[in-house]
């Protein structure tokens, strides 16, 4: 009787004692890992927008809606003179002749100023344009 007693505690406590590993899910607030916010700009602010170029190689710019194609030569920058963020939409494409990849890094410097700087990346396609859109989004693509 003593080892039946014995085994139904020895049962019990293996049966009612936790693991440690335990499935417990935590909830936490969207500042312990929600990213970057977003860049964006009041609608109709302007703007400065400032590109670099961070590659060993000549750049090329498209500028719409005004249609201007500008070159930037390897560590010069290029600021487009002050903009509306909003009306209207401003976009700029870039690439570079030779086919090769480019990332873009956007940063807000200050309260008017939108800094874009283009560096070699190996990731294909890459980027290819920026946006900035007539709600003062900015976006890369």
């Amino acid at each position: 009787m003593t080892k039946l007693i014995t085994a139904t505690l020895i049962a019990t406590v293996l049966l009612l004692t936790p693991s440690n590993k335990s499935h417990v899910t935590l909830a936490g607030t969207c500042a312990s890992n929600c990213g970057p916010r977003p860049l964006e700009f009041k609608p109709g602010q302007y703007i400065r927008v400032e590109v670099v170029n961070r590659t060993p190689r000549v750049l090329k710019l498209d500028r719409f809606p005004e249609m201007q194609r500008m070159t930037l030569e390897p560590g010069k920058e290029y600021r487009l003179n002050q903009q509306s963020a909003t009306e209207p939409n401003i976009s700029l494409l870039f690439w570079d002749d030779t086919g090769r990849s480019l990332q873009a890094v956007v940063s807000k410097p200050n309260f008017g100023t939108l800094r874009l700087e283009l560096r070699p990346s190996n990731q294909f396609p890459g980027d290819r344009s920026l946006n900035i859109l007539d709600d003062g989004q900015v976006n890369v693509f």
